[in-house]
């Protein structure tokens, strides 16, 4: 799908040239009508999806070649990568996703209420201040998430009987969320470490064509950029500290699950050992022909079964 800015240009036509070509999930056609319409060479999906830097980021005469990671909405950390190109000259910047990214959206909003966007530099400053504030939100929300994790890790609700019935779900699930945040984290640090070098690379290679407001705005993304990157190094302590906090908790109530079964075992053994000893009936065995022999055995199993639970309680261990 291709959108054009302004839509009085390619695809009313009318004279005026885009300023902006959006190609969304863009066909074979579309890049061919691009590339013939502005004397520009589009890049492929496979080359976009490249990590080398000289591939994400490279100039040829005024025209600059950049990629970087689309960050994946929180509702689907588990989405594959997509990748972001731009293609920036003096007179058009053409974009390529395969998502769609509520940045985009924003701009295109922020173009139609504000008319003295016109050119494709302000475009793009427009468009990577909006992918860092998009950034920023995802930031703030997992804060959010990961301070209600920690509140169900070392605050638990409920009695003791809730917790032995559902500790071992609700560990399971906060575990899971635990993950999902981190993987969102090291969507939004990709996304952050492109944004930097991206910002970079535009106002360090094309200052010639770049007016200064431009140049400012870009300085001050990258300033963005870096506090964000500092937020999210402190959240990736954070989850590593929750992962080990619900690690920790895992183990400990499975140490209490073997607790439980060795006290079990333990207590277990005097009495199967009088049971088994009084259980041989052998003819000379004294204790046959005794009135009360049957009612000594039973006490005798009670008294070995009561004695051992009576000196764990009395050391503390249950």
């Amino acid at each position: 799908m291709r959108y054009s800015y302004p839509a009085s240009g390619a695809q009313a036509g009318a004279s005026t040239r885009a300023f902006w070509v959006d190609l969304f999930e863009p066909t074979a056609t579309e890049v061919a009508a691009v590339e013939r319409e502005y004397g520009l060479h589009l890049p492929t999906r496979a080359q976009l999806d490249e990590i080398e830097n000289s591939s994400r980021l490279r100039v040829e005469g005024n025209t600059l070649y950049l990629s970087m990671p689309a960050t994946a909405p929180l509702k689907e950390p588990q989405s594959a990568p997509s990748p972001i190109g731009f293609v920036l000259t003096p007179e058009v910047l053409v974009t390529l996703r395969y998502v769609e990214l509520h940045s985009f959206a924003r701009v295109r909003e922020g173009i139609a209420a504000d008319s003295r966007c016109t050119d494709s530099a302000a475009t793009f400053t427009m468009l990577l201040e909006a992918l860092v504030d998009t950034d920023a939100d995802y930031l703030e929300r997992i804060s959010a998430q990961l301070a209600t994790i920690s509140r169900q890790v070392f605050r638990p609700q409920g009695g003791h009987a809730l917790r032995v019935a559902r500790a071992n779900q609700l560990l399971r699930e906060m575990l899971v969320q635990v993950g999902d945040a981190g993987e969102s984290l090291s969507r939004i640090r990709e996304s952050l470490t492109a944004l930097q070098r991206l910002s970079g690379f535009a106002a360090d290679t094309q200052g010639v064509w770049l007016h200064q407001d431009i140049q400012t705005r870009l300085k001050t993304v990258r300033q963005d950029v870096n506090s964000l990157t500092d937020f999210e190094s402190h959240l990736s302590g954070k989850v590593q500290f929750l992962l080990d906090a619900v690690l920790g908790f895992i183990n400990t109530e499975q140490n209490e699950i073997f607790k439980v079964l060795t006290i079990a075992s333990v207590v277990g053994i005097p009495p199967t050992f009088i049971a088994s000893l009084y259980g041989m009936n052998f003819h000379n065995m004294p204790e046959l022909s005794w009135t009360y022999g049957y009612a000594y055995g039973l006490g005798l199993i009670a008294l070995s079964t009561i004695l051992p639970i009576v000196w764990f309680k009395w050391r503390g261990w249950w």
